[in-house]
C-alpha cells in the first residue's frame, strides 16, 4: 500500500508516519512544501516502512496523484478552516484520480460538508472520510460505549494536551481564528450559536485509581462533534466540547480577546497566531501529562444517570492520540477490513475497543466513573471501579457506613530540627516510639468522614471529604486550618495517598511547598497495614508512622 501524507513532516502527519513506520508493506510519501524538511524527517524515522520525501504544493495535487498513483491520500496539513473558496480541491482531485482519502480535519463545517461527495465516491468505489481524529472519532466511540444502557440527553467533553506536547502553527491558526467567532451547537434541543473560546468550565480528568490531572480550565472550541454527535444521537438536547491548553494565563488571555472580538465585532484574531504559537511553545512547565474526558448524562429506566470517561496519557504518548484514528483505519485496511465506499464524516468508523488496541504498550490509561459511585462510602465514591482492586482488608476499612473503630500498634518516627518539631506539635502528631497502641475511630457523615487517631493517649483529628472545585477528583483531608488534597491511587495492591494541593484557612498555598512523602495502605498477613510519611520542603521529615489495625467487635 502506498500512502501520501500531505503535511507529512508536520505535527500530526509526522506522528502518523511514525505510528505506521513499523509496517514493511507500506510506502509512505512524506509530502510538504519543503523537500529539505521532508528529507530530514525521513532520516529521523527508524522503521520498516519505506519513507519517500516529496516536495509538493496543494495546487499541484491533481497531477501528482496521476503520476504517483497512491492508494490513499491523508490530508494532515490544515488549517481546514482556512482553505478558502475551494476547500475541497484535494477531495475532488482524489475522486478524479481514483484515490481513497482520509483527513484529520477539526473544522466542523468542513467535516460536515464532505457528505456532498457521497454519490460520487460510491460510484467510484472510493472511501472519503473526514475528521479521522480524536474529535469526533474518539468522542463518538466513547459516547456510544457510555450510552449502551441509557438514552443520552447531554454530552460534555474536553481535551487537555500536555504543555510539552508542542502545538503546530496550523492548529494555532485554527484556534485563534475561531476565537470569538460563531460556533454551531445544540442547546435545549435546538441548533443555536455560541462564540468560540468565550465560554469556559473547570474539569478534572481522573480515571479511577489513577493520579488525576490538575483541575483544568476548558473553553468552548469549534469541533465537528458539536454538529455530528447530536445527529448520531437525536435524543441529545445539549452538547459542549472544550479544550484546556496550558499555561492557563495565556488561555485566559485568549478568552478575554475572544470576548472582546465578539462584543466589539472586531476582525479575526488570526494575525496573532504566530505570537501565540511562539509563546505557547516556549512556556513549557508543569507535568508532562495530558488527558481527555467525555461525560454523558442520560435516562436509564426513568432514572437520570451520569457517566464520564477519563483518559490520561503520560509523557510523549499523548500527542500521538489524534493520529491514531487514521493509523487504526489503515491497519484495519491492511488486515482485510472492508470499508464502506462513500464520502462522510468518520464519526462511527471506530469503536472504543479499536482505540484500546492502539493504546497497548503505551502509557495511556482510561476508565469510567458513574454517578452511582456516589451512593457508596467516601473511598468507594473517590475510587469508583478501582475500589474493587483493593485488598480485602483495605476494602473493609473503607466500606464502613456507620461509626467503627480499629485498633493495633504502630511505630512513630519524628523529624529532627526545630521546624519539624514545631510543625508536628502544631498538628498534634505523636512523639517518636518503637511501639505504641493505636486506635482509629471512623465517623461517616453526609459530608465525609471524621478520623480520630489515638496514639497511646495522644489524639489528633482530621476530616476527610470528596474534593470539589479545584479539589475535584481528590479526597480532601482537613487538619484544623490546613487542608490537603490527596489523590487516591491504586497500584501494586496498595492504596497510595498522594498530596496534590493544599490551603490554609481556604487560601491556596504554593505547590512547591506542598507536603510530600510516600503514604499507602495495604494488606499483609491478613491484616490492614498503614505506612504514612509526611515531609515538607526545606523542613524534611515531620513525622512517619506505620503499623497495623484490626476492627474491634
Amino acid at each position: 500500500m502506498k500512502i501520501l501524507i500531505l503535511g507529512g513532516y508536520g505535527v500530526f502527519g509526522g506522528r502518523l508516519a511514525a505510528l505506521l513506520s513499523d509496517l514493511p508493506e507500506l510506502t509512505i510519501l512524506i509530502a510538504g512544501r519543503s523537500r529539505e524538511k521532508a528529507e530530514a524527517f525521513c532520516r529521523k524515522i527508524d522503521g520498516q516502512a519505506t519513507l519517500v520525501p516529496i516536495a509538493i504544493d496543494r495546487s499541484l495535487v491533481v497531477s501528482f496523484l496521476e503520476t504517483e498513483n497512491p492508494d490513499i491520500l491523508v490530508d494532515a496539513s490544515g488549517p481546514f478552516q482556512g482553505y478558502g473558496d475551494d476547500p475541497y480541491s484535494v477531495i475532488e482531485a482524489c475522486l478524479k484520480a481514483k484515490v481513497h482519502y482520509l483527513d484529520l480535519a477539526d473544522a466542523a463545517d468542513f467535516v460536515v460538508g464532505v457528505s456532498q461527495f457521497d454519490v460520487q465516491a460510491k460510484s467510484a468505489g472510493l472511501v472519503i472520510l473526514s475528521g479521522v481524529s480524536s474529535f469526533p472519532v474518539l468522542t463518538a466511540a466513547v459516547v456510544n460505549e457510555l450510552s449502551k444502557d441509557m438514552t443520552p440527553l447531554s454530552i460534555k467533553g474536553g481535551i487537555a494536551p500536555s504543555p510539552f506536547a508542542g502545538v503546530g502553527m496550523n492548529v494555532m491558526r485554527a484556534v485563534v481564528g475561531y476565537a470569538g467567532s460563531p460556533v454551531k451547537l445544540t442547546r435545549k434541543g435546538k441548533m443555536t450559536i455560541a462564540k468560540g473560546l468565550t465560554e469556559s468550565m473547570r474539569y478534572t480528568v481522573a480515571p479511577p485509581g489513577m493520579l488525576p490531572l490538575n483541575s483544568i480550565h476548558f473553553s468552548l472550541v469549534d469541533v465537528p462533534d458539536l454538529q455530528l454527535l447530536p445527529l448520531a444521537n437525536p435524543s441529545v438536547e445539549d452538547i459542549w466540547i472544550g479544550a484546556g491548553p496550558v499555561p492557563e494565563s495565556l488561555h485566559r488571555l485568549l478568552n478575554l480577546l475572544a470576548k472582546l472580538r465578539s462584543g466589539l465585532r472586531l476582525p479575526s484574531l488570526a494575525p496573532l497566531a504566530p505570537l501565540c504559537y511562539r509563546v505557547l511553545n516556549k512556556m513549557k512547565n508543569g507535568e508532562h501529562r495530558g488527558g481527555m474526558f467525555v461525560e454523558v448524562t442520560g435516562n436509564r429506566r426513568d432514572e437520570i444517570v451520569t457517566k464520564s470517561w477519563h483518559m490520561l496519557a503520560e509523557g510523549d504518548d499523548g500527542p500521538y492520540i489524534p493520529s491514531m484514528a487514521v493509523e487504526t483505519v489503515v491497519r484495519k485496511w491492511l488486515e482485510g477490513a472492508q470499508l464502506r465506499p462513500g464520502a462522510r464524516p468518520a464519526t462511527n468508523e471506530l469503536d472504543l475497543a479499536d482505540y484500546e488496541r492502539a493504546f497497548v504498550n503505551r502509557s495511556i490509561f482510561h476508565g469510567v466513573r458513574s454517578s452511582e459511585d456516589m451512593k457508596g462510602t467516601l473511598y468507594q465514591a473517590a475510587l469508583g471501579s478501582a475500589f474493587s482492586d483493593l485488598p480485602a482488608k483495605v476494602q473493609q476499612l473503607h466500606s464502613e457506613q456507620s461509626t467503627s473503630q480499629w485498633r493495633g500498634q504502630a511505630q512513630v518516627i519524628r523529624g529532627k530540627g526545630l521546624l519539624a518539631s514545631l510543625v508536628a506539635w502544631f498538628n498534634g502528631f505523636p512523639k517518636a516510639t518503637d511501639a505504641i497502641d493505636v486506635t482509629v475511630s471512623f465517623t461517616p457523615t453526609e459530608k465525609g468522614e471524621g478520623w480520630q487517631r489515638d496514639f497511646g493517649g495522644k489524639k489528633f483529628f482530621s476530616f476527610q471529604a470528596l474534593g470539589t472545585g479545584r479539589y475535584a477528583g481528590l479526597v480532601t483531608e482537613r487538619f484544623g486550618p490546613m487542608t490537603v488534597g490527596l489523590a487516591t491511587v491504586v497500584k501494586d495492591s496498595r492504596l497510595y495517598l498522594i498530596p496534590r494541593r493544599w490551603s490554609f484557612l481556604g487560601l491556596p498555598l504554593p505547590k512547591f511547598l506542598l507536603p510530600g512523602g510516600e503514604s499507602f495502605e495495604e494488606e499483609v498477613g491478613g491484616r490492614f497495614r498503614f505506612d504514612v510519611r509526611i515531609e515538607l520542603p526545606v523542613v524534611g521529615l515531620v513525622v512517619a508512622y506505620k503499623g497495623w489495625l484490626e476492627v474491634t467487635d
